[in-house]
């Protein structure tokens, strides 16, 4: 895993120097082993790199010789899983190197702006398609992001060219892009906690889509096109004994797959269904016991999974390790977490698995197996269920509601912050699918990877720590998202098949045992400190813009942890805009960051 940057320029000459210095050190934290350059007419690119596959020669940029002469160069953040198969059906290839990454170089010469379509991984690649017709700012820059959108990449068209990064604060830290909050984002981020489509919360920065595939010729975008993460097609008329078969042989290709690595790894461990099925599985394939890792919480305003996760972990033999998460925490690490979520995702798990990933590192692992995207595959969310009712039965569109509706908190009302739910709610109705395929492709669309998988990358990354999701691997996603509804749910019970695979694979986990949600304490956390808090919020001028006089310091006065959403909604993006518009040093504790 690692950081990637570059710039195109418009006119050919060769990109600022010092910029892509910038862009280098904005991005260390993704690539702490290592880094690399590619300079060539118009062209730069930079990569930091986190050694995980080929230790000693895999450090990039890669080079390819075209046929016709001259020579490609590729950058890439993440990891492709069926190198392996890929370079098999490739003889005759003077593969240089062991690297996974090296195949998309090779196939790109093979087949052009395709060449991501046989790819199976994460991945977020650039690159440069030299021309030898003499012309500096001739050839193309290629870029192109895994169909789930699991690794992040931003771009921006300036005066000067074309610019992208992994991370937007890398862009602005270059000085390429100014920052400026849009105000569209700030609504969305205020109502949903995350961001729709390509929209980031810096104006003049977008995001590459999911599976998009961009092509730039002289510093501007000349074309672009989409692979799709889900499959068309009906559901499958299959038995439960086939279904569980085929789920048997997917799960275990799909983790055999994600543990492919050159250096140590663990998992995250929850106690839930999909972390649990993960374990099982890893426990079948590997020989020696998985590092799990679980976190915890000692206040009694929320359900404490670990003595379950213990079980389960001991059920499996795996070496495992419990953090607590206190209320010291939150209040200490809060801006720091801000700071690394650059593109926001106000997502309260942030805390926990920010910690886990900084306990996974000391444990002197590089990569972490994560349960992400089994509730989106496998319709594990009861939102699904009553988005698939008719309204006379309770049913209702998933997020009809905005975090602050109702509350009287902001001067003026938040319009359109819907627009980007209802896109994708459209588009993904429109392949003839069932209300509850509907429901889960519009959750992939936006939900899992501008919130789930941002939080999960940023997280990990701060710490120098891989995260991977099997359960987004293209056979396994593909198998489940074709079942039919009766074997997602059943019962009230969401991600049916794989309980029941479960019953068998492990079962301490209990896998029919209610879906209870992953819930973090921060309500009565901020309770503790309410009127305080509210006074040093109604201070900051981004809050005072958009709020109401006296609102601010009345939600936090409150008794008990009502509306404990929006008043973490607002600490959170405070902080943000505190670090990321403001410039403020994330490293002391929220009220220093703050009162700064």
């Amino acid at each position: 895993m690692c950081g990637i940057a570059g710039i195109m320029t418009t006119d050919g000459r060769p990109p600022d120097g010092h910029a892509l210095d910038e862009l280098e050190r904005a991005l260390a934290h993704r690539g702490p082993d290592g880094s690399g350059r590619h300079i060539s007419g118009g062209v730069g690119m930079v990569q930091t790199r986190l050694a995980v596959i080929d230790l000693e020669t895999g450090g990039q940029p890669l080079y390819a010789d075209k046929p016709g002469g001259g020579k490609a160069a590729l950058v890439a953040n993440g990891e492709i899983y069926n190198y392996i198969e890929l370079k098999a059906s490739m003889p005759g290839v003077p593969f240089a190197t062991n690297s996974d990454c090296e195949p998309p170089l090779h196939l790109y010469l093979r087949h052009g702006v395709d060449f991501s379509s046989r790819l199976s991984g994460m991945y977020a690649i650039a690159i440069h398609d030299e021309d030898q017709s003499g012309d500096p700012s001739g050839g193309r820059l290629v870029l192109a992001r895994d169909p789930f959108g699991i690794k992040p990449l931003y771009y921006s068209e300036t005066a000067a060219g074309f610019v992208f990064a992994s991370e937007p604060q890398a862009l602005i830290r270059a000085g390429l892009v100014e920052a400026r909050l849009d105000i569209d984002a700030r609504d969305e981020v205020l109502q949903l906690q995350y961001t729709c489509g390509r929209r980031c919360a810096f104006q003049g920065i977008e995001r590459l889509l999911p599976g998009e595939t961009l092509v730039v010729e002289r510093g501007r975008i000349a074309h672009r096109h989409r692979r799709p993460a889900l499959p068309e097609g009906q559901t499958r008329d299959i038995s439960r004994a086939e279904a569980l078969k085929e789920l048997d042989r997917a799960l275990s290709h799909a983790v055999g797959r994600h543990q492919r690595s050159d250096v140590p790894y663990g998992m995250f461990l929850s106690g839930g269904i999909d972390s649990s099925a993960l374990l099982a599985m890893m426990n079948r394939l590997n020989e020696y016991p998985v590092h799990a890792f679980t976190a915890g919480f000692d206040d009694p305003a929320v359900a404490d999974e670990r003595a379950l996760a213990r079980a389960v972990a001991h059920a499996a033999g795996a070496d495992h390790h419990e953090i607590l998460v206190t209320e010291r925490d939150f209040w200490r690490h809060l801006p720091a977490i801000a700071g690394t979520m650059d593109d926001p995702v106000a997502d309260y798990a942030c805390l926990p698995t920010y910690l886990l990933a900084k306990a996974a590192r000391r444990q002197g692992l590089k990569v972490i197996l994560c349960g992400e995207g089994g509730d989106e595959i496998f319709a594990g969310y009861g939102r699904y269920r009553r988005a698939g009712r008719l309204k006379i039965f309770g049913g209702r569109p998933m997020r009809a509601r905005g975090v602050f509706d109702g509350l009287k908190v902001f001067r003026h009302r938040p319009v359109g912050w819907r627009d980007g739910i209802m896109r994708a709610e459209t588009e993904a109705a429109l392949s003839g699918r069932g209300r509850l395929q509907q429901a889960q492709a519009a959750d992939i669309a936006d939900w899992l990877p501008n919130d789930l998988l941002t939080k999960l990358d940023r997280c990990l990354m701060a710490s120098g720590v891989e995260g991977r999701v099997p359960f987004l691997d293209p056979e396994l996603a593909g198998f489940a998202f074709l079942l039919p509804d009766r074997f997602k749910v059943k019962r009230r019970l969401g991600k049916w098949i794989l309980r029941k695979w479960l019953e068998t694979g492990l079962p301490k986990a209990r896998p029919f045992k209610a879906k209870r949600g992953f819930t973090v304490p921060v309500g009565p956390w901020m309770a503790s400190h309410g009127r305080e808090l509210g006074v040093r919020l109604a201070a900051q001028t981004c809050i005072t813009e958009i709020c109401r006089p006296g609102a601010v310091e009345n939600i936090y006065a409150a008794a008990g942890t009502k509306n404990s959403q929006a008043r973490w909604t607002l600490l959170f993006y405070a902080l943000w805009h505190r670090v990321h518009m403001e410039g403020a040093d994330p490293a002391g504790g929220v009220f220093d960051v703050l009162e700064g």
